[in-house]
Order: structure tokens, then sequence, then C-alpha cells
């Protein structure tokens, strides 16, 4: 009894010619995080706290006027 790949399954694993194989850095590299939007944290941050210093400030208002 044969199976499908019997042919295939002890042949080398394949080497290109015209390339060399990428380091395990730059395999590394490839599938690590990356920041898509530079500063998009520091800028929720700054808003939040913006958004933070309103609110108080409408709070305090607010109390004063009763």
């Amino acid at each position: 009894m044969t199976n499908n790949y019997d042919d295939i399954i002890n042949l080398p694993h394949y080497e290109p010619k015209h390339h060399p194989r990428m380091s395990m850095w730059s395999r590394a590299a490839q599938f690590a995080p990356f920041a898509a939007l530079t500063g998009y944290e520091a800028a929720i941050k700054d808003k939040a706290q913006e958004n933070a210093d309103s609110y108080e400030n409408t709070n305090d208002d607010e109390a004063a006027t009763w």
C-alpha cells in the first residue's frame, strides 16, 4: 500500500539558487508588531487628559452655580 506522498517524502528541502535564505533576524522582524500610526498612543493620552480636565472644570463650574 502506498501513500499519496511516498514519492517526495524523503527528498531534500528545496534551496533557491538565485537568492540566499532570509536570516532568522529578518524573518522575525517581518512578523514583529509595529506602530502603524506613529504618535497615536500619545495623541490618545493627550486627548483623554484634555477631556478629563474639561470634565473636572465643568463640574467645578456647575458646583459654583448651585
